[in-house]
């Protein structure tokens, strides 16, 4: 779907822009998405709408799925990088798991602030985002994902969730849709 309106109480989701996950090789210059996540943050701060950090510190215990226990890692390694800039008013969340609602609070957190539709962005689309997605819609948010705010270190997998699963349940549109409804949204 398109991107058509965003309700007066959206909050912006940025998932997993941290100094260890965007230092790897990925499908789309760093730059770019970083640049485009920072307009999205400097609006939604500027309209007083919730921002929500999100970096991933390991795994569920016990879990090999990646072929090996995730390791612990380092704290600069889940440091958000610099260009996200933070603001007092940010909720920052890490997590343990791929979606960002997954033993956090966030729900709640949305919640306690009349939230009723997210805008997720970061990396990687085929796993945090999407499934920071998915839960979203699953939790009855309104969803949106601009599609070049956001990228994989797989090509192919991150086109899949844009062409594939997020039509279905999100609104996808590029930054550029997001601001424009965002500026008439209030």
């Amino acid at each position: 779907m398109p991107i058509t309106s965003l309700d007066r109480k959206t909050a912006l989701i940025v998932v997993g822009l941290q100094k260890g996950i965007v230092e790897q090789p990925l499908a789309h210059p760093v730059a770019d998405v970083l640049a485009r996540n920072a307009e999205l943050l400097a609006a939604f701060r500027r309209r007083g709408l919730p921002v929500v950090l999100v970096n991933v510190a390991g795994g569920p215990e016990g879990r090999n799925d990646l072929g090996a226990t995730f390791p612990t890692p380092t704290p600069e390694w889940t440091e958000l990088v610099p260009e996200l800039g933070t603001d007092e008013s940010d909720h920052l969340v890490t997590k343990h798991a791929r979606s960002a609602f997954t033993g956090t609070g966030l729900n709640e957190w949305l919640r306690d602030r009349c939230v009723t539709q997210v805008v997720v962005s970061g990396m990687a689309t085929s796993s945090g985002v999407e499934s920071t997605v998915r839960d979203a819609h699953e939790r009855n948010f309104h969803v949106t994902v601009p599609v070049d705010a956001v990228t994989d270190t797989d090509g192919a997998a991150h086109r899949h969730t844009l062409t594939k699963v997020c039509p279905r349940i999100a609104e996808t549109g590029t930054t550029g849709y997001v601001l424009a409804a965002l500026a008439v949204s209030r």
